[in-house]
This record gives C-alpha cells, structure tokens and sequence, in this order.
C-alpha cells in the first residue's frame, strides 16, 4: 500500500480503462464509475488534491460537530422501540445525517443519496448499466449542489470546497465534485459497518458487552478493535502494477490489477497476538481497516467519533439488546469491496 509500483490512476493504463468501457466503446462508463479524487491518483496529484481538500475539512470542523453528533444519536435511539433493524434504523442515518450536514446536504435528498452510493459500491455484484447510471446520476446531483453554493454560500463543507475551488484555482470542477462524491460514499458506509459489524461481534461476546457497559472509558479503544477484528472494508480499492512485483515470492506482471485484503492483514498472526479473538482491551496496534500510506483516510477522526458516540448510546440505553434472528440467518452484502451486512434485526427486551 506505500509501493510507488503500484498504481491509483487508471487514466495511466489504456488497456484496463478499455476493459472498464468496452460496451459502451465511449469511456463513459468509466468516467462515471472511477472518479477523479485524490483516491484514484498518485503523486503528484494526490498530494495537490488532499492539501486542498484538508483545507476545508478540518479538524476544527469535525470537533465542533461532535455535539451536534451526540444530538442525531439520541434523537435516533429514542426513536426506537422493542426490536428493530439496528442497520436500518440507526446506522444508516446517523452518518448519513452527520455527513449531510457537514457537507450541506438537504436531509429529505438522503434517502436518494444512500440508494446511488450503495449501487456504485456493490459495482461488480450489479448490472454494470445500473451502476453507471447510479454514479452519473450521483454526481450531476453534487454539480447541481456545487453550482447552488456558488451562487449562495453556507457554513457547510460543500461551500468551504467551492471557497478552495475559487481561490486556488488548482481544484477543478471535475475533482471538486469527485471529491464530494467520495466524502459522502466513505463518510457513510464506513460507519454503518463499523457500528453493526462491531455490534455483531459484541452480541457474540456478552462478558464484553458487559465489560464495555461498565467501563465506557474503554470505548475508544474497543472501536479500534472492532475496526481491526471485523473491519468496514473487504478490500483495498484497485490497484494496478506499473512494472513486474514480487510479493511473497510471487511475480506480479506489469499492468495487473491488485487487490490488497485488509481483513486479512487485520488478522496476521505474525501482527497480532491471539488475532482471531475480540479483546476490546488490547494495547493499541496499527490496524489498516483505514488504509495505509498516502491514502490513508481523511476521515479517520470523524468515523472513530461517531463509532464512540453510537456505541455509547446504544450500550447505555439498551442493557438487554440482544439479536432477534439467528446469527446464521444474517445475510451478508454482495461485492469486493464493502464487508458489511444486509440488516441487523435486535431486540431490547
């Protein structure tokens, strides 16, 4: 993940752009599909564009919203019953609540939002017109917002990026709305998994779950576990080698895409003590469910804060929660990339 061989930018190989857009034989389909943000470039581009981007998402920015995280998260846990979808009910829009208002998203636009990032993350598990059409879709809605803030800026990040866009000049208006566009996909999915596959593993380990309700300074620490054990992300997102690798032995042609597992990795024996097993007491150790290098995620902060929150919330509110299917009846998401479930059925009582 920090080899220069390795590539992000697929504008530089012709042959796997052509395999990515061969129906349509127009590039649309990847022009929609892979976007032009700085997770989908290398140096010296990616550099220009997370400087820019870290400008407007700051970390003042994400620590005065934590007050207004704590607010979404109580109003949506008092909206809760006996048994309900854990998934749906909660860790669904709390993010998607969070990161609406960081970026300036009108709340009743939400549903729409969520329903386009989905199928542009499941990608390969749909039809591929579906998907081009969910991304193109996507982003024409963040241009239509980008030109509203603009016209009449807000104390949002959506207006904060167009500031950047104007005066430095060195932010296109394409990277400016793929910019946007991952900051909503990864600002929401991420969390929704976080907090349910971290639940799932919990409700698994009842002298855990005890354990965290009694000591809840012992979150931040179990969030990163859970982060480690059962991690929001499958996989890395594409790679592709720019000359011949050898990894384990193995030679990697040049012009080969790479996926890197980070589920895997998070459960190295020769990392982690005891790998396979939850111990949301374990000394701090460097985990890659946020990636590593360069791409490293911006809003690393922003997810481990919400995850704290909501854990806290729900521990607290909840002292009976317990799973109201069979582990066995869960169903997991189709795709490489996201490692999350479908639905969380629970009940509190």
């Amino acid at each position: 993940m920090t080899d220069p061989r390795l590539s992000k930018d697929f504008t530089n190989n012709p042959g796997l752009i052509k395999a990515s857009t061969e129906e349509g034989g127009d590039g649309s389909g990847y022009e929609a599909t892979v976007p032009r943000n700085m997770l989908f470039v290398d140096e010296p581009d990616h550099g220009r564009l997370r400087r820019l981007v870290t400008k407007a998402f700051t970390a003042g920015r994400v620590t005065a919203l934590r007050p207004r995280i704590e607010e979404i998260s109580n109003g949506l846990v008092d909206r809760l019953g006996t048994e309900f979808d854990l998934m749906h009910d909660y860790a669904v829009p709390l993010p998607a609540m969070v990161i609406g208002e960081l970026l300036g998203v009108p709340e009743d636009h939400w549903p729409q939002l969520i329903k386009w990032s989905n199928t542009t993350i499941e990608g390969g598990a749909l039809d591929p017109q579906e998907v081009v059409k969910a991304a193109t879709d996507f982003t024409g809605y963040l241009a239509e917002l980008f030109d509203e803030r603009r016209e009449a800026p807000r104390d949002d990040l959506f207006s904060a990026l167009v500031q950047v866009h104007d005066e430095h000049g060195s932010l296109s208006r394409r990277e400016l709305v793929d910019t946007a566009f991952l900051l909503v996909v990864a600002g929401h999915e991420t969390t929704v998994h976080l907090i349910c596959n971290g639940m799932l593993a919990l409700l698994g380990h009842p002298d855990l779950l005890a354990m965290l309700r009694a000591q809840p300074q012992l979150l931040p620490g179990a969030v990163e576990e859970f982060l480690r054990y059962d991690g929001p992300i499958s996989t890395s997102t594409l790679r592709f080698t720019t000359e011949p690798v050898v990894i384990g032995g193995t030679e990697i042609p040049q012009g080969q895409l790479v996926l890197v597992s980070l589920l895997s990795a998070n459960r190295d024996t020769d990392r982690f003590g005891d790998a396979g097993r939850l111990d949301v007491t374990r000394p701090a150790a460097q985990h890659v469910a946020f990636g590593h290098g360069i791409h490293y995620c911006l809003g690393a902060p922003l997810a481990r804060t919400e995850g704290v929150i909501a854990f806290r919330h729900l521990l607290q509110r909840f002292p009976a929660l317990r799973l109201a299917v069979r582990e066995s009846e869960l169903a997991w998401r189709p795709g490489l990339l996201m490692h999350g479930l479908t639905g969380l059925p629970v009940r509190t009582a």
